[in-house]
């Protein structure tokens, strides 16, 4: 697993040949989750509350590198 960033001890990471919609994977320990950057909204999986809402707060506030690294690393994916 790629890791983008380290957050508080929240393994942020991207990855190559992922699909829509845009999105980081999340982990800590066996909690994973799947946050859409566009809507920052949680696609699926959970974290516990304190570390969920530090890496919304992340995404809100990186969102555009964050699309810019997913389309990078994605490049046969159109801009949605």
């Amino acid at each position: 697993m790629p890791v983008y960033e380290f957050l508080d001890g929240i393994k942020i990471s991207l990855f190559s040949n992922d699909h829509v919609p845009p999105h980081i994977h999340a982990s800590i320990g066996e909690h994973e989750a799947l946050i859409d950057i566009k809507q920052v909204t949680v696609i699926i999986g959970t974290l516990p509350k304190t570390q969920l809402r530090k890496v919304l707060k992340y995404v809100a506030q990186n969102q555009n590198d964050l699309l810019e690294a997913f389309y990078s690393l994605n490049p046969k994916i159109k801009r949605i």
